[in-house]
This record gives C-alpha cells, structure tokens and sequence, in this order.
C-alpha cells in the first residue's frame, strides 16, 4: 500500500485568501494506517501578525516565532515536499489545510498539491456518524482517545491524535491488532515443535557383555567417584 501522510497545521488566522499564513505545519507517515515513526515538523515565522483568536486557540505567539524559518527557506518547503513526496495527504477539514499549503506553495511559484491528494477525516466521519458533532476533539472521545497532551491545539499532537482516529474511522484498533499478529503468528507457525515423550520406549542395544565390559572399565577407572554407578544401582532396582 502506498504511504500516507497525516497534516496538520496552526496558522495566523482562520482565512489564508485574506493573507494569513503558516506558523506550524506537521505531518505523520503513515504505512498501511499504522505509524512507521518517521514525522516532519516546523514552527514558521509568519512575516505578518497573528490574530487574538487565534492565538487563543494555538497559543503560539509572533515573539516565540521571531528566531523561526519563514516557509520559503529550504528547511521548510523543500524539506516538506521531499518528504511528502507523492504520498495521500490526510487531513482534519482538508480544505483549510489545503488552502494554506497550497497559498504558501504558490507565494513561492510551485504547483499547489491537487486536491486528488487529500482525503478529509471530517467527510469520512460525517458519513460513518451523520447528523453528530465530528469535530476532532468529539471524535477523540468518541473512540476513547487519550486527549491528555492537548491543553492548546497544536499541529504535532493534533497530528498524532488524528493517526489514532484515521485508524478507527478505516476500520478500527482490531485492524492494528490483526497487523500486528500476522507476523508472530508466522513466527509462531515456523518455530520448532516441542518434542514429547516417545510413544514407546526403545530396546536396549547393548549386550551383556558389552554392559559387564563398561561396569568393569568404570570401577575400575573411576571407582566410587563414578556418577554412572548411581544410575546403574536405579536401573537395578526399578
């Protein structure tokens, strides 16, 4: 399955047509819904100020981003585009995302990414749950997700919470376990069988000469230091 890309962003104000920009953008890979550990995450400075209510939401502030790259130094775009690369983008309302990449992307003269790319977790979850309020927090709640790292919105933890839900909304935690059990139960199929007791016991192959030879050999090398006698002196009684 190709890779996926969970996003999330934090940004100056609420609409990019009217000149608000990126402060913070994450993403997640993602390989067949689960995490492989790889991430890409940027504070931006935004070159413009950031609205009251938004900073009310996120709590960054334009102070905290004043030592921070702006979106068009390689270490954001290009390091987000490589990353990226031609993977699904998948997003909480994918338009405001979208629109705010895409506005960054086009400052700089690139090719927005199409909306092809995006998958919006709001849409899947309207049609699983119609009629609900679908909002990433409620869906959080809903699948009993820890929502204990979000005091303020951020895009890093939003994006991690977001993996967790897109998981659920595909299908749920059982899949996981499923991905997870395949290969130990492949583990478990190739390991080597314990050997039990032999259905019946072997007859002995030795004759009685030979027995008397190796009795003789062991009291006469060994004497009463010899271990062997111990077990002769068991055969012979039982």
């Amino acid at each position: 399955m190709a890779r996926e890309f969970i996003l999330d962003t934090e940004t100056t104000g609420i609409d990019y047509r009217s000149g608000h920009r990126l402060i913070e953008i994450a993403c997640i890979e993602l390989d067949d819904f689960i995490p492989t550990g790889r991430s890409f995450h940027r504070y931006i400075f935004p070159e413009r100020d950031i609205e009251a209510e938004a900073q009310a939401v996120h709590g960054i502030s334009l102070d905290f981003l004043k030592d921070k790259p702006r979106f068009a130094e390689p270490e954001v775009c290009d390091e987000f585009l490589d990353f990226v690369s031609e993977g699904a983008l998948i997003a909480h309302n994918a338009s405001f995302d979208r629109g705010f990449v895409n506005a960054e992307l086009a400052r700089l003269g690139h090719e927005g990414l199409p909306e092809g790319r995006w998958v919006d977790t709001l849409a899947l979850a309207q049609q699983r749950f119609p009629g609900t309020y679908n909002s990433l927090d409620a869906l959080c709640r809903r699948f009993k997700i820890s929502l204990a790292e979000r005091e303020k919105h951020s895009a890093l933890v939003d994006a991690k919470l977001l993996a967790t839900v897109y998981l659920e909304l595909k299908g749920g935690r059982e899949r996981a376990l499923d991905l997870i059990a395949a290969p130990q139960a492949a583990m478990i199929a190739a390991a080597p069988k314990a050997y039990g007791p032999r259905p019946r016991v072997l007859a002995p192959r030795l004759t009685e000469a030979e027995r008397a030879a190796h009795g003789a050999f062991v009291a006469e090398a060994l004497k009463e230091k010899a271990v062997w006698l111990d077990f002769a002196e068991e055969a012979a009684s039982a």
